[in-house]
């Protein structure tokens, strides 16, 4: 008897995905088993039954299985593929640091209420997602908020917070702050994209807008002067952002070094990317938390 050919076919659903395996061929193995699982390493998908409805049983690293056809029984096998490209370095960017204005910090910054907002923490609350007016005077010079992002926007507010005090005679949290009722703002971002320094009507000298006063991986609190504190001027916490990498070591270097410089930034340069879908971001003068949403103050037009 003449051997029977037999035909991988490929129905109209799969098509795209077929076309998308060309391309990721160099980073994931493809494994094609006739007729039964077989071993495929660690990420094969294991089945049991033939036919057309064939059921799946737990694999390992999350391996996706295309289920076959009528008209065939080869099952096509997919490695688990899970590289995060969230946090890579900025192409093109680079960082320089600038003098601080003395004395250092009073303690490590890292364990500092004013420059760690980790510490404060904050809690979620109930208040308008979206710009909101108040009356009174404005700063023609305030940093504006549309300058985090590289299209200029003005984003979807995806949730509000309220951060909490700092008790400074245990060093320790306080309840959160009432007045304004939203003291951190959380902005709709795409995982990955760049995010930038504010520009504002101010400068700390050779044109440059902010010192870095704190970073770690996740956050980073700018200052818009030169002291090592929140006393005076402008601050800026962002949360939840992936500090650019060579940015943080410049940070760790002085921080260790003992602060008597920074890095320094400009207005519009970019230092990290949002880790997930939202930033979360406070705005401070003269040490005091201001609402975030406050359009005649940092949303100016909008």
């Amino acid at each position: 008897m003449a051997a029977r050919k037999r035909v991988l076919t490929v129905v109209p659903g799969l098509r795209l995905l077929a076309a998308i395996l060309v391309g990721v061929v160099a980073m994931a193995a493809l494994v094609i088993v006739p007729g039964r699982a077989a071993a495929a390493g660690p990420a094969a998908v294991n089945w049991q039954g033939a036919g057309p409805s064939p059921r799946p049983v737990e694999g390992q690293n999350g391996a996706v299985a295309i289920y076959p056809t009528d008209a065939t029984t080869t099952y096509v096998y997919l490695p688990a593929i899970s590289v995060s490209r969230v946090c890579q370095p900025i192409p093109g960017e680079s960082y320089d640091v600038w003098p601080v204005s003395p004395p250092p910090t009073d303690r490590p910054a890292e364990e500092h209420g004013d420059l760690n907002l980790t510490l404060r923490g904050y809690e979620l609350t109930s208040a308008t997602k979206g710009l909101v007016d108040y009356s009174g005077g404005t700063d023609d010079k305030a940093p504006q908020l549309p300058g985090l992002f590289t299209d200029d926007r003005t984003p979807t507010f995806s949730d509000v917070y309220q951060v909490h005090h700092w008790n400074w005679g245990c060093n320790c949290r306080g309840p959160v702050i009432t007045d304004p009722e939203v003291t951190l703002a959380g902005m709709a971002v795409t995982p990955g994209e760049t995010i930038h320094v504010p520009g504002s009507g101010y400068d700390i000298g050779a044109g440059y807008e902010v010192l870095v006063l704190y970073a770690s991986k996740e956050r980073i609190t700018l200052k818009y002067t030169r002291e090592d504190n929140v006393v005076w001027g402008y601050t800026i916490h962002v949360e939840n952002v992936c500090v650019e990498p060579s940015l943080l070591a410049l940070y760790e270097s002085w921080n260790k070094a003992g602060r008597d410089h920074l890095p320094a930034l400009r207005a519009g340069q970019a230092f990290g990317r949002a880790r997930s879908d939202e930033i979360r971001v406070a705005i401070r003068d003269t040490g005091a938390f201001l609402d975030p949403r406050s359009r005649k103050d940092w949303w100016k037009g909008r």
